[in-house]
């Protein structure tokens, strides 16, 4: 079960030069953005990654209000935990819950699900934060990453798990922004 104290959040690859291409992909970004600034509010720490940005372009401006200050990950290979920065990043935080978000969904997004679930994570995929080019690529690689036994859930429903209770101070501040998406 996710919770504040043991949940990272990962942005995989929302580049300027990819992210124009997917599929829904202002509804991508705001909801991405929506579960930055939860994370944010809730402590709950962020890995951004970013796949050849010399040749795909940084991470999207749209994600930078919402991070803040950032260093984001560089990574060649599709799959984050090929990327030594990137493991010893994830581990430094000492968490066994990772919240999952980016693109393209059949290939870095699928890929890096895989090899998380392989090292023992329990990975949630937020699937409104998740997109690839092609919907149908989408839809086939959320089964895919269901079958290894990720998390195929919502933002809403992440958003909810982490605050556990009604009572929970940072609650009006976290459904302020899912009542902004909508």
């Amino acid at each position: 079960m996710l919770s504040t104290g043991n949940t990272t959040m990962l942005v995989v690859d929302i580049q300027t030069r990819l992210l124009p291409s997917i599929h829904n992909h202002e509804s991508l970004t705001q909801k991405t953005a929506a579960c930055i600034s939860a994370c944010q509010l809730l402590n709950v720490p962020i890995i951004v990654l970013q796949q050849y940005t010399k040749g795909l372009g940084p991470t999207v401006p749209a994600l930078h209000t919402a991070l803040g200050d950032y260093e984001p990950v560089e990574k060649i290979t599709f799959s984050a935990c090929q990327t030594v920065e990137f493991v010893d990043k994830l581990k430094s935080h000492n968490n066994k819950n990772v919240i999952v978000t980016g693109i393209e969904a059949h290939i870095c997004v699928q890929t890096t699900v895989l090899e998380l679930l392989a090292a023992g994570y329990n990975v949630y995929v937020a699937a409104d934060c998740i997109g690839s080019r092609n919907e149908n690529d989408q839809t086939y690689a959320e089964q895919r990453m269901r079958q290894a036994g990720a998390v195929i859930t919502t933002l809403e429903s992440i958003l909810f798990e982490l605050l556990v209770s009604a009572d929970h101070p940072m609650r009006k501040e976290i459904t302020k922004l899912i009542t902004s998406l909508e």
